[in-house]
């Protein structure tokens, strides 16, 4: 049924990643599934398959006769709530959002529609204005804050929770797993401990309710289809904890092309929707300082996401990028 001629694997830097693709059964599955839930929604898969691997999803650009491809993913068992998350987030913000095609929850399988160009790719093809970045971050935060009335229902999908007051937790538990800390770094992450739980209680006492945090929001991990619209996906690293914890990796990215000068237009611009609920612009501020800095615990949990069996190599660096961010707590934030 399928040549593989017609297939492209892509697997980056991660070449003994081993993923569920490398079972012929799985894959015959997970094509099959393809096949058979485009054509009931009248699309002709035309066999032309680009398979990108990595230890934490297998993706594959999927090409369809007479329109636009569509995308298999497949994530493993810690993030396989992606899916049926997607899925929800198209019926409460659906402007913000792909709508799945499909989804089978069991095995961690969604079928998405293309979004259209990256930003990144954008990015690359054109200069961009910072006013862009204050656009999406803005766009990001309205999505965020109509969420909140959600977050039980996230929860209850299997998005972890990592709420505001529960991170010393999430920082205990991040700690007391990780094999890998050498014996000073882990006396720093002891040492640091009380001050954590401290900025957890003043983030907390602000009373910014917890939301959707993506926790990954670069450029890769958003389409710009038009010039005022932007479309979030990639969700395989979300948990529930406090909204301006997101703030972190899309502000780093737009400060590694504009400079650290471009920052204060983009926490305005991102605090602009949670302004006018009796909070002061300074208790704003002072919050986004604080959860800048317990961002790392999101982007430290995320790589404990991979596949079963992913390789010894892949585990080792699922491990040190964890430790990495960890120790990026002691760091002061720059706004």
């Amino acid at each position: 049924m399928r040549h593989e001629s017609s297939v492209v694997v892509d697997r980056g830097q991660y070449q003994d990643a081993v993923t569920p693709w490398e079972e012929e059964s799985w894959r015959d599955a997970a094509l099959g599934w393809v096949e058979s839930e485009s054509a009931a929604r009248g699309l002709r898969v035309t066999g032309d398959w680009r398979v990108r691997l990595r230890p934490w999803s297998v993706l594959v650009r999927v090409s369809v006769q007479g329109r636009d491809a569509v995308w298999f993913k497949a994530n493993p068992s810690a993030s396989a709530f992606e899916g049926p998350l997607t899925a929800a987030l198209a019926r409460w913000v659906p402007e913000h959002v792909l709508e799945p095609l499909a989804v089978d929850a069991a095995r961690g399988w969604s079928l998405l529609p293309d979004g259209g160009e990256l930003f990144r790719s954008v990015l690359e093809r054109e200069p961009v204005k910072p006013s862009t970045w204050e656009a999406l971050l803005g766009q990001y935060a309205d999505m965020q804050h109509a969420l909140i009335p959600h977050t039980q229902e996230i929860e209850q999908l299997g998005v972890p929770s990592a709420r505001t007051a529960a991170l010393p937790d999430v920082f205990d538990q991040l700690v007391a797993e990780n094999s890998t800390l050498r014996p000073d770094d882990r006396r720093r992450l002891d040492d640091l401990r009380p001050r954590l739980a401290d900025w957890c209680t003043e983030l907390a006492a602000l009373g910014i309710e917890d939301s959707l945090d993506h926790s990954d929001l670069h450029d890769g991990q958003l389409f710009h289809p038009r010039p005022d619209r932007f479309t979030f996906f990639d969700w395989g690293d979300a948990a529930v904890s406090h909204p301006f914890c997101s703030l972190l990796v899309p502000a780093r990215t737009a400060c590694e092309r504009y400079g650290h000068d471009v920052l204060p237009r983009l926490r305005d611009a991102y605090l602009e929707p949670w302004t006018g609920t009796g909070r002061t612009t300074a208790d704003l501020r002072r919050a986004v300082s604080l959860a800048w800095r317990l961002g790392a615990l999101g982007r430290a949990c995320s790589w404990g996401r991979l596949f079963p069996a992913a390789s010894d190599a892949s585990d080792a660096l699922g491990a040190e990028e964890c430790v990495r961010w960890l120790l990026e707590l002691s760091n002061d934030p720059p706004i």
